[in-house]
Parts: structure tokens; C-alpha cells; sequence
């Protein structure tokens, strides 16, 4: 009773047998300790692993070992690989992949936000539009600054095809708002079909553009996936696998 109140489950699941098993190994009674303590924090770190996972909204099946690194050039592939640690987090700084759509720019960011959620890193993934959609309704409702908060203890916010956010004012104003809270405290990662240049499609206002690019931008790194899209790729593959057949 005693340890189930101080939630430690597996020290209720296992210290019978781990006793057993010390007095028939001899262990002294630290080592009999320091054993159960040891299962307790593992498991105990793979359901927090597990929770941010949950909590992260990444589509599990985008993962690294279902992209294919070799498609990246040389430089896109370094500056990736160096991102993996997520000490860039640290420091704040936001990543920007770019590239047409089909060249696998959220998989390549959602394979980097799970690298990021093994590391006990809490990271969100949202399609741009939805976040957007949900800062509009809490400001609506007059809570604006409490989701603001709530979205603070994620350490990265996927910002997934930035380009596509409805063009209205609100719109605009509130994903202005998210930017500029997060400037030099938290991480943004952004996929955009949309180069710096074509941002005033999305912020509308000339000054606001700005102020929106400079903030990403000043502690920033840029993934560009200059390629060939997946799905140009497979469908030119069927093609020839059809004529080979014929």
C-alpha cells in the first residue's frame, strides 16, 4: 500500500521476486535496492517516452527508416544529420524545410520530431491550418494567452505547409502572434512550398511579412529539398514496370 502511494508500480510488480532472486545471488541489501530502483526509472522513462509520443500528434509511420537519406543532396543530408542531437532546441533556433510539394519535407521533419520525442524532447505537430484555426477560437473566447501557454511547454512546434493557412487578417494576425512568442524561447519547424519572397501571399501586409520572416529567420536552419516529388517518382516507376510487363 505503501509503495503503490508513493506510485511506484514497478516496485509493487517486482519486489517480491527481485528479493528472491538477491538472496539466492547474495546481494547485499543496497544492490537489492539499487536493481529495483533502476527497473522502476526505466520503466518508468518509456512511459513518459510513450505519453510524449501521444501527446506529439506525429503520424508514427514518418519516420526515419521509412525515408530515404540518399535522396537528400550532400549538404541537406549534413545540416539533417546535425540537427538529430536536437541541441539546436537549446539554442532555440527554428528549422525551415522548403522544396515543391511531394519531396517529402513533413516526412523529413516528422522523422526528426520522433528523434527529438525519444530523447524526452516535447514536440507538437500540427498542420498549420489547424493550429491557426485553434488560436482563433481561443482568442475568440478570450483565452488566447492561456493557449499561448499551453503550447509553451512544447520545446519544437511542427508547423506543417505553412503556405496553405486561409489568407484572412485574423488568420494572420494570430500565427504572427505564435511566431513572435516563441521568437528566442522555443523552436518552430516549418514546411512551406513557399520561398521568403512569396510570404506576403500568407501575412498580407508588407511590414508584417517582414517582421513574420525576420523572426523565423534569425535563428534559423534551411532545408532545402530540391528533388524530384515522391509521387512523380512512383507513378513514372509504374509506368515502367507496366511497359516492362507489356
Amino acid at each position: 500500500m505503501l509503495l503503490k502511494s508513493f506510485k511506484l508500480p514497478t516496485f509493487v510488480r517486482e519486489y517480491a521476486a527481485m528479493a528472491e532472486q538477491a538472496a539466492r545471488e547474495g546481494q547485499t541489501h543496497p544492490a537489492y535496492l539499487l536493481a529495483l530502483a533502476t527497473l522502476e526509472g526505466q520503466e518508468r522513462n518509456e512511459r513518459r517516452l510513450q505519453r510524449l509520443m501521444e501527446e506529439s500528434q506525429l503520424p508514427r509511420e514518418k519516420n526515419l527508416a521509412t525515408f530515404d537519406l540518399g535522396r537528400l543532396s550532400p549538404k541537406a543530408r549534413t545540416t539533417f544529420n546535425a540537427l538529430r542531437d536536437g541541441s539546436f532546441l537549446d539554442r532555440a533556433e527554428n528549422v525551415l524545410a522548403f522544396g515543391n510539394p511531394g519531396t517529402g519535407k513533413t516526412h523529413l521533419l516528422c522523422a526528426l520530431g520522433q528523434e527529438l520525442v525519444g530523447q524526452g524532447r516535447p514536440v507538437l505537430f500540427a498542420p498549420t491550418f489547424k493550429i491557426v484555426q485553434k488560436l482563433l477560437a481561443a482568442k475568440r473566447d478570450l483565452r488566447l494567452a492561456a493557449e499561448l501557454k499551453r503550447l509553451d511547454r512544447f520545446e519544437a512546434i511542427l508547423l506543417d505547409d505553412l503556405g496553405y493557412v486561409q489568407q484572412g487578417r485574423e488568420e494572420m494576425e494570430v500565427l504572427f502572434t505564435l511566431l513572435a512568442e516563441r521568437y528566442e524561447r522555443r523552436s518552430v519547424l516549418i514546411t512551406s512550398n513557399l520561398v521568403f519572397s512569396k510570404w506576403d501571399q500568407i501575412f498580407k501586409d508588407p511590414m508584417t511579412t517582414a517582421a513574420a520572416v525576420d523572426r523565423v529567420v534569425h535563428h534559423a536552419v534551411i532545408l532545402e529539398l530540391n528533388m524530384e516529388s515522391y509521387r512523380a517518382q512512383a507513378a513514372r516507376e509504374r509506368v515502367r514496370r507496366a511497359r516492362d510487363v507489356e
